[in-house]
């Protein structure tokens, strides 16, 4: 009898593990999600959409002060994708500011404030320098 009580402690805590490493992968996940009108776009693991700024060069953010609460930083440590998506493709990038930011084939990566919900893509075409990220 007791070692059956232990064996369903054990298992419902691997379980529990389990389930909290399946929530931290989805958290480091970058996906696609498609928008009739929208096409294809970026998103967390969280299905947030993804934003690049056209002011951006590759390697280096311009948006700083203001911008930043408006457009606040994409940063992840270790990306993972899907099979439509290539790892290699996303890198990280140390800001004048001194804050990390993940990047997409060098472009740095946004979220829009104005966005509340997963799917949410308000931020496409804001004063023509804000776009949603296309693979």
């Amino acid at each position: 009898m007791i070692i059956r009580k232990h064996s369903v402690v054990f298992l419902a805590a691997a379980l529990v593990l389990a389930l909290a490493g399946t929530a931290l992968a989805a958290d480091n996940t970058v996906g696609i999600k498609s928008k009739e009108g929208q096409g294809s776009y970026l998103v967390d693991g969280k299905g947030m959409t993804l934003y690049y700024f056209k002011n951006d060069s590759p390697g280096k953010s311009v948006c700083a002060g203001p911008c930043i609460e408006k457009w606040p930083l994409f940063y992840i440590d270790t990306v993972a994708v899907p099979p439509e998506l290539k790892a290699g493709d996303f890198g990280t990038i140390t800001r004048d500011d001194g804050k990390k930011q993940t990047t997409y084939k060098g472009i740095p990566l946004y979220y829009f404030g104005g966005d509340k919900v997963a799917g949410d893509t308000k931020g496409q075409g804001v004063k023509d320098i804000w776009f949603v990220v296309q693979p």
